[in-house]
């Protein structure tokens, strides 16, 4: 039996090619994931692991922060890293050097004003000199460290993407307004953020005190050791020189103090941890590949088995038991996924490479290193691969144990079951209903709580709609019957016929497609929606002409804040301040705004009471929040704030009005006057600015103007914040699209694949339709207009149950996201649809190239 099931390989290898291809493409998917996923983490990890290797201890001030939010609200007190720190440890038995170091955001300017590289990874810190005048972490390539206010270093990237040369004048920006500097020098580092596009701006210690803390104080303090002292032994000597908190705590409790292996190690498991949730993100669309290639496998030995019954029936004639029979088709399954898997090996090894190149130009920064084949991917990639074919040859294969020996002595013809098809469709209607009942219920919750009943329901909706595709087949295509007859005459009625006559080929064809489309239509859908809700937030909620904000989401200085609102032809301007206080036991977020302006720049939709209660030192809620806070207009909420001391104790705020929940706004708004009473130093996100004129170029240019032309600062108008947000939408969407593009080719291998092996089948009908009268562009239109009709089959269900699996989803996050409404953008579904018919169209052109010219004698007279 096993010289059979080779023979059959053997005998079968054209008709099996496309199987295999599918096998080949799912194993490449994942072993190229894992070779990426290794390479790219190990060469990071050898990168990262030399930021410490002159560090043998560091103690950080976590509390430290940039000038607009440097203050400690954590409750640690006031002690700090200063001179006398550096000095104390320095001076330690085992210290070799200490040195202070100050950190913090730093924008540069090119010539032309724009930011260099991306804000979240522009840098700033101090230039440390020896003795010799030279830092060794920035070795100089060119020029000199800074030396006093108005003098900079820049790293050469930065300095090459920016066009500067030592000498030339730079424009830079921390949180505040910005400033010119002379750039004396240019320096390389190690830093592994920098040298993945990040830029690094090197200052003077006291001006990058100044600028990006505190005078006289660092963020943190780096230690190297003395040759014969270990880390341990040193950071225990360091903590007893730290300086205590000011409230009765002992030494240190305010700063974090770890030895430079420490560091490396937690590098190392920042590294794995990202890379293995890139590697998990990227396996899941590989598992998505190789669950759309079962229905290719499965169809396939169904397809050979229904073509060679005689044969079976004469291996069961002959004495073969039904177990042999089995196992023969299993072993054809074992080779093939054999063959297959060993090529997947190797394409996924070349796609790794690959994957890597491509990273490297798109970021000339990013670490690199050798191709890692880890033993894990060798085994474990072609190991899915064989599982995968094996397990989805079972079903076949109990069916070819089942064919009676008399089926020898038959035309070969073995009709589909009716009960099997009854039995089929109940255990389908079931589980679907059951699954889209669980959809309906999590959807209805309007909340987090719903995911899990939707997330099950969804997969159990799934199964049931593929076991039922058999059934809905047939009324699905007879729509279309008519028109296919008007427009493609006999070929097109025959088409129609061709595509129902065994329901579960057709089904398990364009299943392959319905779970593509499923989940590009729920990401589509889910994409319209959140980006209308957006929309809808900033149109109904902003009066503003412009937000003015920080390019990385930091908080801006009460001074830039100040000056923006200074700017020539602005009308009304006010800071937007959040911080987080503690309202009746539960911690909100708060957003503070100027009360004498607020009218003129947001406009809450109010159910009850009124926004000029802000003037009055009250408080405005959402329906949510006072939902569920059991607030109401004239309430009194409890109110506390956090201090260096801790939580304050709570003071009474009237809640003067409720307004409907925005995405824009928080759970809670109150004036500046009553938010900087409790908090002095409260976060400064945005600046809203009205103009006197509308949103003008301008008032734009004036507004950027007031901030230095900080390249960090953003000036946005309602558009822009929209473009901005869909943009980020439509990024994530096309990577979507991306890593779904396998599983779209494995499925349109699964369509050659049926319609070929359909050709095989009905060559004796085709040989006689051509001996009758219908011509060869008859024939190749007829397999032309079936593979279309069985393509938007699987499409039209994808898209309808993709649109319900994304209005079930954006049900769960109603509560999370206000105004979400489910948004079906038609244009884009009328495409998908059009795509996919375009997918059947090109993947026939092959089998109807061979339909269209089988000899007609020799088609006839097959058995």
């Amino acid at each position: 039996m096993f010289r059979t099931a080779l023979r059959n390989v053997l005998a079968h290898k054209g008709r099996l090619l496309m199987t295999a291809l599918a096998i080949m493409l799912g194993t490449a998917f994942v072993a190229g994931t894992m070779v990426f996923s290794d390479t790219l983490g190990q060469a990071m990890k050898n990168s990262y692991s030399k930021s410490y290797s002159d560090v043998s201890v560091q103690v950080t001030d976590y509390s430290a922060g940039s000038k607009a939010g440097s203050r400690d609200k954590s409750g640690r007190g006031s002690a700090k890293l200063t001179d006398a720190t550096v000095k104390q440890i320095a001076g330690l038995p085992g210290t070799e050097r200490a040195q202070g170091v100050v950190s913090g955001f730093t924008a540069v300017a090119d010539k032309k004003g724009k930011l260099i590289g991306e804000a979240w990874s522009a840098t700033g810190s101090n230039f440390v000199p020896d003795a010799s005048g030279q830092d060794s972490r920035y070795p100089m390539t060119e020029g000199r460290g800074p030396q006093k206010a108005g003098e900079i270093a820049l790293d050469k990237e930065a300095a090459a993407k920016g066009g500067y040369h030592v000498g030339d004048t730079v424009r830079t920006a921390a949180t505040g307004p910005a400033s010119n500097a002379v750039l004396t020098g240019i320096f390389t580092t190690g830093d592994p953020q920098v040298r993945s596009g990040g830029t690094l701006t090197l200052l003077d210690t006291a001006s990058a005190q100044q600028q990006l803390l505190t005078p006289g104080q660092y963020s943190s303090i780096t230690v190297k050791a003395k040759p014969g002292t270990s880390e341990t032994a040193l950071l225990d000597e360091v903590v007893k020189q730290l300086p205590g908190d000011g409230n009765g705590n002992g030494n240190g409790s305010r700063f974090q103090t770890e030895t430079g292996t420490t560091l490396t190690e937690q590098q190392t498991t920042m590294v794995a941890q990202q890379t293995d949730s890139m590697k998990t993100m990227l396996l899941v669309f590989a598992a998505i590949s190789l669950f759309v290639g079962i229905f290719i496998i499965a169809n396939t030995f169904t397809m050979l088995i229904a073509q060679r019954t005689k044969e079976l029936a004469l291996l069961r004639a002959v004495g073969a038991s039904r177990r042999q029979v089995t196992n023969s088709v299993l072993v054809e399954a074992l080779l093939i996924g054999a063959l297959a898997s060993a090529a997947g090996l190797l394409a996924g090894i070349g796609i790794g490479a690959g994957m890597q190149a491509l990273v490297g130009s798109l970021s000339s920064g990013m670490p690199t290193g050798p191709l890692v084949v880890s033993p894990t991917a060798m085994i474990v990639a072609p190991v899915v691969g064989i599982l995968v074919t094996v397990l989805s040859a079972v079903f076949p294969a109990l069916r070819a144990s089942r064919i009676a020996p008399v089926a020898a002595m038959s035309n070969g013809d073995q009709p589909a079951s009716q009960k099997s098809l009854l039995i089929r469709n109940i255990i389908g209607s079931l589980v679907a209903g059951g699954g889209l009942a669980l959809v309906a219920m999590g959807a209805s919750t309007g909340d987090s709580s719903g995911r899990l009943p939707v997330g099950l329901g969804a997969a159990l909706a799934l199964v049931g709609i593929f076991v039922l595709l058999p059934l809905l087949s047939r009324p699905v295509i007879a729509l279309v019957g008519p028109l296919l007859s008007k427009l493609a005459g006999t070929p097109g009625k025959l088409a129609r016929q061709n595509a129902v006559r065994n329901p579960r080929r057709t089904a398990a064809t364009a299943a392959a497609l319905t779970i593509g489309l499923t989940l590009v239509s729920a990401l589509t859908v889910l994409g319209a929606s959140v980006s209308g809700a957006v929309d809808k937030a900033v149109t109904s909620s902003m009066k503003a002409d412009f937000a003015v904000q920080m390019a990385n989401g930091m908080t801006m200085t009460p001074e830039l804040a100040a000056q923006i609102g200074k700017a020539p032809g602005v009308a009304a301007a006010s800071p937007l301040t959040e911080v987080y206080w503690d309202v009746n036991g539960d911690t909100s977020p708060v957003d503070g705004v100027d009360p004498a302006t607020v009218d003129q720049l947001i406009k809450p939709k109010m159910i009850s009471g009124s926004a000029d209660a802000l003037t009055k030192g009250q408080i405005l809620i959402t329906s949510d929040y006072a939902k569920k806070s059991g607030l109401a207009v004239g309430s009194v909420a409890k109110v506390s704030e956090y201090s260096p001391q801790g939580k304050q104790e709570p003071a009474g705020l009237t809640v003067g009005g409720v307004y409907e929940s925005n995405a824009m706004l928080s759970s809670v708004l109150a004036s500046n006057t009553e938010v900087t009473k409790r908090e002095p130093d409260a976060d400064i996100r945005q600046v809203l600015v009205k103009g006197t004129d509308g949103p003008t170029a301008a008032l734009q240019q004036a507004v950027k103007d007031a901030t230095g032309s900080n390249p960090a600062v953003e000036v946005q108008t309602k558009q822009d914040i929209q473009d901005q947000f869909n943009k980020i939408i439509t990024f994530a969407l096309n990577m979507m699209y991306g890593l779904l593009a396998m599983s779209v080719v494995v499925a349109v291998l699964g369509v050659v694949n049926t319609l070929a092996m359909s050709v095989f089948e009905r060559k004796r009908e085709i040989g006689m339709l051509r001996a009758i009268g219908l011509d060869r562009s008859g024939i190749k239109r007829m397999v032309r207009l079936e593979s279309v009709v069985i393509s938007l089959f699987g499409a039209t269900v994808g898209v309808l149950l993709g649109c319900f699996m994304a209005w079930a989803v954006n049900g769960t996050l109603e509560s999370s996201m206000p105004g979400l409404a489910t948004v079906v953008p038609y244009g884009k579904m009328l495409v998908f649809l059009l795509l996919a018919g375009l997918v059947g169209l090109v993947a026939a052109i092959w089998p109807a190239r061979r339909a269209s010219k089988l000899d007609i004698l020799d088609s006839i007279k097959t058995s």
